[in-house]
């Protein structure tokens, strides 16, 4: 075809008729512009110039506490995993450069997801390069068109894109209520697939699934279950597996999705579980099968921090005193918190405003103190939160300056 011919099949397009596909993010662009112009700055491109411990760090030049990082077990700056990192850079090089079921199966993968196995004494654990990809993997392979995903409203937008990749029916309910759930159950249609996904911790406010109440319905209404224990695992439970074992339900669970980028200290994702034809989700799970595995040194500081936080009994009891020294003492404060008690490391602060929010949050870093700033549409009914939290290696004298901090600024911008 000749360049003359292909050029007059084009169809004709009058200047200023395109459509600008950036349009629809405008309100942000503008909301954006008028947070930055009423002089706080963006909360969305801190740089961390030095990372100094899992608890400080030098941000804009100035040495600040880090209460935002979901860091929970300190477990970043640990001498035995940061030399296997370096040991796995020497001996596997930078990088595996293929998926899992091509190159990208070293030594330090199988070793990775032997210790997850071990950790949470199941027969199956897979690795994935991120949990944003476990969470899109998983429930997107093993649940398709037909099948009905019933789930949390509040469900973490991994959980969400793995439901809409799947083309399952997605049937939503009011955040952790029992009630609701066993209802959107009871209507699902005789023999259809039904996979129940919930969160041990939700990351917003840091509130607990009641999972024992849930697991059982589920069950009883012939569903599997997923539960996301990426703000648990490690610190909630007596062998740190999570809600799932605190509520005495594990072995009820057919799938268990985590992450590595909290409690383990470095990047990566993982789903164990027990189902006995789990293993052919390695042939079949796209994000997995399409996906360039993690580097050597990544899946060596993994391995080494799960073997870790099997004996760290002690720093989980030290990470609760500080919860509910920081909960106990934003409460008499006069600030209000996501819980009525601490039920995680997550304290979750409710902002009058989006605009109040990201003042209290400048005045923080201020006074040197980063937390997460948190808003719609990301936040449950549209509410602004400075999201703290906690870390295993916070001591009680940095847990009273935070809290000293967080008095200083709240009086500053007139929220307490």
């Amino acid at each position: 075809m000749s360049e003359g011919i292909m050029q007059s099949d084009r169809p004709e397009t009058l200047e200023g008729d395109s459509k600008d596909l950036f349009s629809k993010f405008d309100e942000t662009i503008e909301l954006r512009r008028n947070l930055l112009s009423s002089g706080v700055q963006d909360p969305f491109s801190l740089v961390m110039e030095k990372v100094l411990s899992p608890t400080r760090a030098i941000c804009n030049g100035r040495d600040t506490i880090l209460l935002g990082t979901y860091n929970y077990m300190g477990m970043t700056f640990d001498p035995d995993v940061l030399e296997a990192g370096k040991q796995a850079l020497d001996d596997f090089g930078s990088g595996t450069t293929g998926s899992r079921v091509l190159n990208g199966t070293f030594q330090g993968h199988k070793e990775c997801e032997e210790a997850l196995r071990e950790f949470y004494d199941m027969e199956h654990a897979m690795v994935f390069s991120t949990g944003y990809l476990a969470n899109l993997g998983i429930i997107s392979t093993i649940a398709g068109k037909g099948d009905y995903i019933i789930l949390d409203i509040d469900s973490h937008a991994s959980i969400w894109d793995g439901c809409a990749m799947g083309n399952a029916e997605v049937v939503p309910f009011k955040h952790n209520d029992v009630e609701a759930m066993e209802k959107r159950l009871k209507r699902i249609p005789e023999g259809a697939g039904k996979l129940v996904i919930l969160e041990g911790v939700y990351s917003m406010l840091g509130d607990v699934a009641p999972l024992k109440e849930m697991v059982r319905i589920a069950k009883e209404n012939g569903a599997m279950v997923l539960v996301d224990e990426a703000h648990s695992m490690g610190f909630i439970g007596e062998n740190g597996r999570g809600v799932c074992e605190e509520a005495g339900v594990i072995d009820d669970c057919d799938f268990i999705i985590g992450t590595f980028s909290k409690s383990v200290g470095t990047v990566g994702g993982f789903c164990v579980s027990n189902h006995p034809k789990f293993d052919i989700m390695r042939l079949v799970c796209r994000p997995y099968v399409f996906t360039a595995s993690l580097p050597p040194s990544v899946v060596a500081t993994a391995a080494t921090s799960i073997r870790k936080l099997m004996d760290a009994s002690e720093k989980r009891a030290h990470l609760w005193e500080n919860s509910k020294r920081l909960h106990s003492g934003l409460t008499e404060m006069g600030f209000k918190l996501g819980t009525d008690k601490p039920e995680s490391a997550i304290i979750a602060v409710i902002m009058p405003d989006l605009e109040k929010g990201a003042a209290m949050w400048s005045a923080l870093l201020e006074e040197g103190l980063y937390v997460n700033l948190a808003r719609p549409p990301a936040t449950p009914a549209n509410m602004t939160l400075l999201r703290c939290s906690l870390c295993a290696e916070h001591s009680g004298e940095e847990v009273e300056t935070i809290l000293q901090m967080f008095e200083n600024a709240g009086k500053a911008v007139g929220i307490i």
